[in-house]
């Protein structure tokens, strides 16, 4: 009876990690054919809708951290791009992708933040280690699945113009360990090389502090890469 419990449970926790998996590629540009179902966040909530053809978050969710709008993905080699336009003055967007720390678990592996005055990038890898150098944040417990330790390597403020609001495009790809960044073509560009980036890619996150007028998201894209080949 126990084994057959068991089996039910496995079968269970399967279907709901499969439902979870969205399938690539994925285009998203917020028109009619949307389906809020390829996010976890509920839309619409307090904070976010669909308006006017695109994805729209504002306001304070009035706990610790800015609304947040999260996209399951599932890959490791990805090119990532969306496009962004605050609608009022001050707050900032950061994105994260989360994926496998490499110990058994998922928790952020890039943030880029998009700051009104630069780009700043921060890489979080993990290590079992509680003394390393880079965790920074001594009061953060282990994950309780993998029991590792998250490090916070800050990279420094690239300082950029990004007062005026208007629309902009982001765009990473992944390949192997290294990921290739850029704003709006080549008018700023960052690449990074990081044993951490080498793992699965499984959510995508935008925390958005745009006051009452807001951040629109759209045109949203995660398309696979070639693999390489030995």
């Amino acid at each position: 009876m126990r084994s057959l419990f068991v089996l039910c449970t496995a079968l269970l926790l399967s279907s709901l990690t499969a439902s979870e998996k969205m399938p690539l590629p994925v285009r998203e540009s917020f028109d009619a054919d949307f389906d809020a179902r390829r996010f976890t966040t509920p839309i619409p909530n307090k904070n976010t809708e669909v308006r006017d053809g695109v994805l729209w978050t504002r306001g304070s969710s009035g706990g610790k951290y800015p609304p947040m709008v999260y996209l399951p993905v599932e890959g490791k080699d990805l090119s990532i791009s969306f496009r962004f336009r605050h609608l009022g003055d001050g707050g900032w967007l950061w994105f994260f992708v989360d994926g496998d720390d490499g110990f058994g678990s998922v928790d952020h592996m890039l943030r880029v933040k998009l700051l009104r005055d630069g780009v700043q990038l921060q890489v979080d890898s993990h290590s079992l280690d509680p003394h390393h150098p880079l965790r920074q944040k001594t009061d953060r417990p282990a994950d309780p699945v993998s029991k590792a330790y998250r490090l916070n390597e800050f990279m420094p403020l690239e300082k950029i113009d990004l007062s005026a609001n208007e629309w902009r495009e982001v765009k990473l790809d992944f390949k192997a360990d290294t990921v290739a960044i850029t704003l709006d073509g080549k008018r700023w560009k960052q690449t990074l090389t990081r044993s951490a980036f080498n793992g699965a890619k499984r959510k995508l996150l935008w925390m958005q502090n745009g006051g009452e007028n807001g951040i629109e998201i759209d045109d949203i894209h995660v398309l696979p890469l070639p693999t390489p080949t030995e």
